[in-house]
């Protein structure tokens, strides 16, 4: 049995290469110069999430998307195709406007959610209703007929809108662990009390819908100021819509106090049936080994609450910025180059699975694949990804890059596969060499994470600029490189849990009939 040594290291330490670092190469020297010179980065991020908006599978904007990548690399003299992997319930947002009606008057902050039945644009108008106190599923089943006609409130009334950071710096260290204290007994008790109904919280809103409520508000925050997440609807002829919370709450407080107020929603919406889902898919094609692969990978999808700015715009920014300076500084390369725009990565990597699945003759030749689908910030972190020799490659690809940038970065060898998250996961899982460029969170998971305020003016463009260069160098330097890269696995750990030693993670079967 081979010993495994896990280790990290910081690039910034490889001093013994700062020789090799300065030897003058002209296809880095330009990647550089024409990324910081003639940068594209702003007005693709305009076109794509300004103009086009966010790219719900499914919908209109996805299939715009689709075709403006295909005719924006042909604009650039690189190949390109929309290939189709499947279909999707095709859904189209319309206007969604929510306001109170009573006691007073109050236009609120929300939105439909994903792949809502919507409403008539004169709308419904209802009064609100909270869930009990529910002392076992009989008793549950006594109450639903309570809910005939009225809009049902199904998430918790949250006891504050501050972040915990904001608590941390103003509050007293008392006051902000009462807090905390009084949240988590509060949550446990709203877990349990739904749990008590027979139902989780997704189970419960069919159930809500078929005893005649007349529609759904929820509200799922994200842990900062005005922040949302925004999934899909769970219904199938009521409207879903979510509220933020400050509005939220508010309603929440006057249904306690007794106040029944009563809110009119528009949210229209439009059922296009079935649809064809696609991966865009664009080649520079190899001139030594053209049967031979490096990939640059971003979703192209993404929840529409925001306009899916970092995630995966960003992502999707630096795959397609990074292809148009290979083209023009190294047109000619050793391997083919090809870019993956995946469809449906969020309802679970569902577009490059496919793939996977039907091109074996392109997995089975790949030398490396780039991942980016964690937001806005530079590269900070990537790991072997548990190929056990890919200390060797990866080490002497990254000594190309510019150390203003590789400095920052930290690697892990032999790291770990994969196993969700993002579209590295289904190449893994094929044993092809795929890797995450792991990003700097710049309160990523709060504030743009699948929320509503993932739209363009959070994107950080020297980050997204310097994540273009680090790909367009890793991406020439796999495809120079004159040996194949090993695919050799690690020995993984034991599993505490089990007692079993781990396992490599198995391809998905993709979902290619979505949402019907």
């Amino acid at each position: 049995m081979k010993k495994l040594f896990f280790f990290t290291l910081s690039l910034f330490l490889f001093s013994t290469f700062s020789v090799f670092s300065q030897e003058k190469n002209p296809v880095i020297e330009n990647i550089q110069k024409e990324a910081y010179e003639n940068s594209q980065l702003e007005i693709l991020g305009h076109e794509l999430l300004d103009d086009i908006g966010p790219r719900l599978v499914g919908t209109p904007q996805m299939q715009q998307a689709h075709d403006w990548a295909v005719a924006k690399y042909k604009s650039w003299g690189i190949s390109a195709e929309n290939q189709q992997w499947g279909e999707w319930k095709g859904w189209e947002r319309g206007v969604t406007h929510i306001d109170m009606v009573y006691p007073r008057i109050q236009t609120l902050d929300g939105t439909q959610l994903a792949w809502n039945p919507g409403t008539s644009s004169k709308g419904v108008t209802a009064e609100l209703i909270v869930l009990p106190e529910i002392k076992d599923s009989i008793s549950f089943k006594k109450w639903l007929p309570n809910v005939k006609g009225k809009f049902v409130m199904v998430a918790m009334k949250q006891p504050t809108g501050r972040p915990d950071e904001n608590w941390k710096e103003f509050a007293t260290p008392e006051s902000f662990e009462k807090m905390k204290t009084e949240r988590e007994e509060q949550t446990k008790a709203w877990d349990e009390n739904i749990k008590r109904s027979g139902y989780d919280r997704r189970s419960i809103i069919p159930a809500l819908e078929k005893a005649g409520a007349i529609g759904i508000v929820d509200s799922y925050w994200s842990k900062g100021f005005g922040v949302n997440k925004i999934f899909g609807a769970r219904t199938k002829k009521i409207p879903s819509v979510d509220i933020e919370l400050e509005d939220y709450t508010m309603l929440y407080r006057m249904v306690e106090h007794g106040d029944k107020p009563k809110i009119h929603v528009v949210a229209e919406s439009k059922d296009l049936g079935r649809v064809p889902t696609f991966n865009t898919i664009a080649e520079i094609k190899g001139t030594e080994k053209p049967d031979e692969y490096v990939i640059l990978s971003a979703h192209f999808d993404s929840w529409d609450g925001g306009t899916g700015a970092t995630d995966n715009g960003t992502g999707t920014l630096v795959m397609m910025e990074a292809m148009r300076i290979l083209k023009k500084v190294y047109p000619n390369p050793k391997r083919t180059i090809l870019v993956g725009h995946w469809g449906s990565e969020e309802q679970g990597l569902n577009g490059s699975s496919s793939f996977v699945a039907d091109h074996p003759e392109i997995v089975s030749n790949i030398q490396a694949v780039f991942n980016q689908d964690n937001g806005t910030g530079r590269v900070t972190s990537i790991n072997g990804a548990g190929f056990l020799q890919s200390y060797d490659y990866m080490s002497r690809w990254l000594r190309a890059v510019p150390d203003t940038i590789r400095k920052n970065i930290e690697t892990t060898f032999p790291g770990w596969p994969a196993r969700g998250g993002s579209d590295n996961a289904s190449f893994v899982a094929a044993g092809a060499p795929a890797f995450s460029l792991s990003s700097l969170s710049w309160n990523y998971w709060n504030y743009t994470w699948h929320t509503n305020r993932d739209t363009y003016d959070k994107i950080v463009f020297d980050d997204v600029r310097s994540n273009v260069i680090l790909t367009a160098i890793l991406a020439y330097m796999a495809s120079e490189d004159d040996s194949k890269t090993s695919r050799e696995q690690v020995i993984l750990p034991i599993d505490d849990k089990t007692g079993d030693r781990q396992t490599w993670p198995t391809p998905r079967v993709p979902e290619r009939k979505g949402g019907m």
